[in-house]
C-alpha cells in the first residue's frame, strides 16, 4: 500500500497510531516522497498514484471512502480567513470553497501556517471558518475523508480501533513538529483537542450539506 501523507499537525495522532499498528507485510511504504499538501495529494489520488489518502471533502465525492476523516466540531484553529481581498490558499481545496459558502472575503489560510497565525495574532484579526460553519449550521465540518483506491478492508479494520484519546504521541515527535513549525508543544496539544476523526451521523449531515451548498459555488 502506498499511503499519501498530509504532513500537517492535524493528522499527527492518526499517523502515530497507523505506524504503530500496521503490519510491515501489509504495506509497501509510507513514502516520504508522497508527503504533500491536500490539493496536491488530491491530484495524486485521482491519478491513482497512491492507494489511500485523506482527500479534501470537496474532491471526495464519488470516491470510495471510510467513515473517517478530519473533523472540526466547533472552532478548528487551522482554517482561517483573514479579512481583506479574497485570495485562495493553493494548498487547499475544501477550505477555499467553504470560505465562499460562508461569504468570507479575505485570504484563506490552512494547515500549520494557519495554526501559527492563530496563535500569534489577535483573535479579532481573522475568522475561524470551522467555528463560523458550526455557528451557522449547528453541524460539525468534515474537512477531509480517508479515501482509498485499494486496501479498503484493511484500512477499515485499522480505523475501527482508532481512539484519539488512547493515542500517546511521543515527546520527541511533538518536539520535532514544534521545532519545524515554530508552534509550542503545549499549543500543539491544545490544538489536537479541537479535532475529531470518526464520521458519525451528525458529521455525515454536515458533509452532505457542504457538498450540496458547494454545487452553487463557482
Amino acid at each position: 500500500m502506498i499511503f499519501a501523507k498530509i504532513d500537517y499537525i492535524n493528522l499527527l495522532p492518526f499517523h502515530v497510531y497507523f505506524k504503530k499498528n500496521i503490519k510491515p507485510s501489509k504495506i509497501k511504504a509510507i513514502v516520504n516522497s508522497k508527503k504533500s499538501y491536500p490539493a496536491d495529494i488530491n491530484v495524486k489520488f485521482k491519478k491513482r498514484k497512491v492507494d489511500a489518502a485523506f482527500i479534501s471533502s470537496i474532491k471526495s465525492r464519488g470516491e470510495k471512502a471510510l467513515d473517517f476523516g478530519i473533523i472540526g466540531k466547533k472552532e478548528i484553529l487551522s482554517v482561517l480567513c483573514i479579512p481583506g481581498i479574497y485570495k485562495e490558499d493553493f494548498e487547499s481545496s475544501t477550505s477555499n470553497v467553504l470560505a465562499k459558502i460562508l461569504k468570507c472575503e479575505g485570504k484563506v489560510l490552512i494547515g500549520d501556517k494557519a495554526l501559527k497565525y492563530y496563535i500569534s495574532n489577535d483573535k479579532d484579526s481573522f475568522i475561524d471558518l470551522g467555528k463560523l460553519w458550526t455557528k451557522k449550521y449547528n453541524l460539525p465540518f468534515v474537512f477531509a475523508r480517508l479515501c482509498y483506491n485499494k486496501h479498503g478492508d484493511y484500512l477499515n479494520k485499522i480505523t475501527k480501533n482508532f481512539n484519539k484519546k488512547a493515542v500517546k504521541i511521543p515527546q520527541y515527535i511533538l518536539k520535532e513538529y514544534s521545532l519545524r513549525t515554530g508552534i509550542s508543544v503545549n499549543d500543539i496539544k491544545y490544538y489536537l483537542t479541537k479535532l475529531d476523526y470518526k464520521i458519525n451521523e451528525k458529521e455525515k449531515k454536515g458533509l452532505k450539506l457542504f457538498l450540496k451548498l458547494a454545487k452553487d459555488i463557482k
